[in-house]
């Protein structure tokens, strides 16, 4: 039997025997997210950003100048796995500022979950100047998505590998580790009570998205299913779809056609000087 065999053994047995007891455990262990370090070629992004802490003590790396981006990696992700899309933001003349979400990188906190990644947006947008985009990765995506129903703004949006909703990810976690119905049950409220929001409301068929969007999603993603991206699409009105065949959940981040896709929009989107962006040829007069 290998080791994770013994674990869902394990949960199966406590799950029934103590439901509550097995719920506690796992939704800490389900919002304490572990600290990766960077791998080799994420190390010159480190080294050619700027480190900045915001107001509440997020911190967040920053490169360039100009209309700003923001990014929000994933769980147990980091700043730098956006290396590819921050080069090519760079050097079309965005300011891109990264964050490390709540209890990630050199942020503060030891859990973390949607709700606090969200407002950590808030957050940074809050001090920021006003946002051409904002671009979330995995629960970075869903975090964002949720942020505009809290009061974000921005000129457009972009998720990448992101989930519909938080219930799914819940259940899937709970199914993974082997908890029967009762510790299910008792492990989904006990989340929902540290967010302090219900599952059922972390759901973008209940949000209203009025920003212009981009979804991005890679059909081999094994940790987030390809489908949740038409669930997003189809929610969101003025969203466009780019659908790769390959990437994974991670390796699309790097993939040419999702950094053109992100460019022409945020292209179609640029804000004039009095909006906030860099100036534009002057109107002809009338």
């Amino acid at each position: 039997m290998n080791s994770l065999s013994l674990v869902r053994g394990v949960n199966a047995t406590l799950g029934r025997l103590a439901p509550q007891v097995i719920a506690r455990r796992m939704r800490r262990q389900f919002m304490t997210p572990r600290n990766f370090p960077p791998k080799d070629w994420e190390a010159p992004w480190l080294g050619s950003a700027e480190r900045i802490t915001l107001r509440f003590g997020i911190s967040a790396l920053r490169w360039g100048s100009g209309p700003t981006v923001l990014l929000m990696h994933g769980w147990e992700g980091r700043p730098t796995q956006f290396a590819r899309l921050i080069e090519a933001l760079v050097g079309a003349g965005y300011g891109v500022v990264a964050l490390d979400g709540p209890a990630h990188g050199r942020s503060p906190g030891q859990e973390a979950n949607v709700v606090l990644f969200a407002r950590a947006l808030l957050e940074a947008a809050a001090e920021l100047p006003s946002l051409q985009a904002v671009i979330g990765h995995s629960m970075g995506g869903a975090s964002a998505l949720l942020a505009t129903q809290m009061g974000l703004h921005a000129r457009a949006l972009v998720t990448i590998s992101a989930p519909s909703r938080i219930l799914g990810p819940l259940c899937s976690f709970a199914n993974f580790m082997g908890l029967p119905a009762r510790a299910r049950a008792h492990f989904i409220r006990l989340v929902e009570r540290r967010a302090g929001i219900p599952a059922a409301h972390l759901d973008v068929q209940r949000y209203d998205l009025a920003v212009p969007g981009l979804v991005v999603h890679a059909a081999d993603d094994v940790v987030v299913p390809a489908s949740e991206a038409k669930v997003i699409h189809e929610a969101w009105f003025d969203s466009q779809l780019l659908h790769l065949e390959t990437g994974g959940h991670q390796r699309l981040l790097a993939d040419p056609r999702l950094i053109e896709a992100v460019l022409s929009m945020l292209s179609d989107v640029r804000a004039p000087a009095c909006l906030g962006g860099e100036p534009e040829a002057s109107p002809a007069p009338v």
